[in-house]
Order: C-alpha cells, then structure tokens, then sequence
C-alpha cells in the first residue's frame, strides 16, 4: 500500500506537469501523512540535512569549471585539435565530433553542455561540407552523452551521494566505459559513411598537428590533473572539483586570455542557478530517500523481485529495462535521485557490485538523453542545430542501437567493467 501511495503521487504530480522536485517533495509528505509521521520541522530539518553533504560541494565547482571551458576557449582547442589529428579521413567531422566528443567529457561532465558545445561548432562545418544533417545531428547528439560517464562526471557524483557508493571509484570505474562508447560510435560512424560521397579536408602536415597539440595541451592536462590526483590519493573528487575550477579560469585568463571579468561575472551567475537547482532537487529526493527507508519500501520491492534475487544477471536485465523506460520520459537527475535510494537495498541482497550498477546506471539514463519523447540532449542539438525533430531521431536511431548493443553486452559480461575498473582502483 505504501509502495503504491509513494509511486501514484509522485507520477500523478509528475503527469500534472509539477516540476520533479515538488513532486518528490509531495510524495514524501503522502507518505509522512499516510504513516502518521506528518511534522513541518522534521521535513525541514530532512530538506537541509539532504544537502548538508561533502561530496555535494564538487558539484558548483564541477559547474564553474565546466562554464568557463565552454566560453574560455577550451573547447575551440580541443576541437582544433582533434580536426588535426582525424578530419582528413573519409568522413573526417564525424570522427573530429567523436574524439572531441570523448576528450570534452574528461573536463566537463554535462551531456546538455559538450553537446552544445558541439553542435555549435562542429555541425555549420558538417552541414558546408555536405554530411546528411539528420545523421550529423544524431552522431553530435551521441557523443555528448558520453559525458556523464567519463570523470569527471556531475551524475556520478549524485549517484554516489543518492546509494551511497564511492565516488572515486565510480570515477575511476567510468573510464573504460566511456572510451567503449567512443570506440563504438567510431565504428558506426565508419559503416555509415562508406556509401556517402563526401569531399575529405586535407591531412595536416606536421607543423599544423604539433601548434594544435601545442595550444591544446593545457586543455588536456586537467582530465591528466583530475584522474591522476584522484586515483593516487592527492585530493578527494570534491577537492578535485576545486582545482578544476581553479585551473580552468588560470587557463582562460592567463594562457589563452579569453576570459574577462564581466564573461567571468556571468559565467559564476549561470553556474549558481544551475547548481541551485540540482541542489534543491537533491535535498527533496533526500526527504524522500529517508521516508523510503521509513516506510520499508525496498523490502517490498525485494518482495516483489525475490525470484529474480538469486540471478544477479536477470535482475540487472531486467532494472536495466525499467530505467531505459523512465529514462525516455524523464530526465537524468530525477530519475537518479527517484529510484537509486528504491534499487539500492535490493541490488546489495543480490549481490551485485554496488560501483558496476551505478555505472550501468548513468550509462543507461545517459541513453535516455538522446530517446523520444523526452530526450533532453536530443532536444538541445535541434534547437542550437535548427533541425526537424523528427529528423533527429531518425538520425540519432543507429547510435540509440549501438549503445543499447553495448549495454546488453555490459550485463551480459560485468567482468568488461569490473575488471578494469579494479586495475584502476588498485
């Protein structure tokens, strides 16, 4: 009964067009009144204690650090860089968007913001040089996801706060997978081009590939800086969301001088609204997340799976599916903070590696990004692209495939994440 309060208020909130955080805060005050537990100071109380939380300060400097890459001049090099490298291939943009793609994740960590950032850059040049806009779009779109899987990563940082897993091993443990997705979007991308009759940019001598490497090396280091710190005890991933931001705005105010006060002003304005909002969202899912282990209800969940409990791999099948699915109406975050504090308990009774399963987790929510009909980065490359919708999504279909090719792979072989990501670990 309780199981059904929490779920039928949350979704019927939610279907009201309730924003997800009042929403979550709704259902956990039904819950509260149902269990005859109702107290104003008590919600309060959980509301700030859900955001008093260490870890949680990475993330407005994770956001600054990603703001000030984007207008900094960051990644322009980056993109200069790669162009240097691949662009003179058949289908050369594509690759240049791909490895891009991959190396803007390691500063990052926003699939919304490298996929901009991409579109903003990358697809004028696609769309001059003849490549199939809808297809264009769809590789750009793709790519970007790759962010929130690679370190440093925003939802793995909420994903360790909401199941209460290690963030430096999720870091550490993200790694190989996104290089996975990279590799495969390469692959695809190759098939996809070979009846394409595309014009290749000429292959840059060696002076060229060396100033671009030379101007982009600073960019490069903070991935090196970050994941180096972390995985030899240096600094934790909240220290080392400080000295990202840190570096970054010395990199664009003192070497490549990009950024002014008044650009440095609104860049700080941005980062404090976005994180503003995440933080409010989280501090409601952890009034939730209290009232979900209250109430008992991922012992009525387990209830539910218990056959499944004794098959590691069926059970994860089978949560993979139910994410994929709120994945494609909801948006990252929410779906996160929802339903990591309901699955948690009942992946820990199977077994299953606690790191392995958040890392599917983002995984799968990171594919929802780009899936009708919500598709949240989906929609922001058809907005900075100008492209249909609807050719979007034909479009982006052979990417949605491949990672879902690789995800079924994921459950079927954990050992493809675990045992790298161990190595890593040390």
């Amino acid at each position: 009964m309780t199981l059904a309060i929490f779920l039928g208020v949350l979704i019927g909130s939610i279907l009201l067009g309730l924003p997800v955080a009042f929403a979550l805060l709704l259902s956990a005050m039904a819950l509260m009144l149902h269990m005859d537990l109702f107290s104003a100071d008590i919600l309060a109380q959980s509301l700030i204690n859900g955001v008093d939380s260490f870890p949680l300060l990475a993330i407005p400097f994770f956001l600054v650090a990603g703001e000030v890459m984007s207008v900094g001049g960051l990644s322009k090099r980056i993109v200069r860089m790669a162009t240097s490298l691949v662009g003179h291939k058949k289908g050369g943009l594509g690759y240049v968007a791909i490895l891009t793609a991959v190396l803007l994740a390691g500063l990052s960590g926003s699939a919304v913001a490298d996929a901009a950032a991409l579109v903003s850059i990358l697809y004028p040049m696609m769309r001059k040089a003849g490549y199939p806009e809808g297809r264009s779009v769809g590789l750009l779109a793709s790519g970007g996801i790759i962010a929130p899987v690679i370190p440093p990563s925003l939802p793995l940082i909420l994903i360790g706060v909401a199941g209460n897993i290690s963030i430096k091993n999720l870091f550490l443990g993200g790694i190989v997978p996104g290089l996975i997705m990279g590799g495969t979007l390469m692959l695809v991308w190759s098939v996809l081009m070979r009846k394409e009759d595309l014009e290749t940019m000429p292959r840059a001598d060696k002076a060229e590939r060396r100033q671009a490497l030379r101007d982009g090396f600073w960019a490069l280091l903070l991935p090196v800086i970050i994941i180096g710190g972390i995985r030899f005890g240096i600094f934790t991933p909240t220290e080392a969301a400080v000295v990202a931001a840190v570096y970054a705005i010395f990199i664009s105010t003192v070497i490549y001088r990009e950024m002014s006060l008044r650009l440095m002003f609104k860049v700080l304005i941005r980062a404090g609204r976005s994180t503003a909002m995440v933080m409010f969202l989280v501090g409601c899912a952890m009034v939730a997340a209290w009232l979900i282990t209250v109430a008992q209800l991922p012992q009525q969940l387990a209830g539910m799976l218990g056959p499944l409990i004794d098959n590691p791999r069926v059970l994860m099948a089978v949560i993979m599916i139910l994410v994929l699915l709120v994945g494609m109406v909801m948006d990252l975050s929410p779906t996160i903070l929802i339903l990591v504090p309901l699955l948690m308990p009942v992946v820990k009774m199977a077994g299953i590696d606690p790191v392995y399963f958040g890392l599917m987790f983002v995984i799968n929510c990171s594919i929802g990004l780009i899936t009708p009909p919500v598709g949240t980065v989906l929609n922001v490359v058809c907005g900075v692209g100008g492209v249909k919708m609807s050719e979007a999504v034909r479009g982006v279909a052979p990417f949605i495939l491949s990672y879902l090719v690789i995800l079924a792979l994921f459950v079927a072989v954990p050992s493809i994440i675990t045992t790298p990501m161990k190595w890593f670990i040390g």
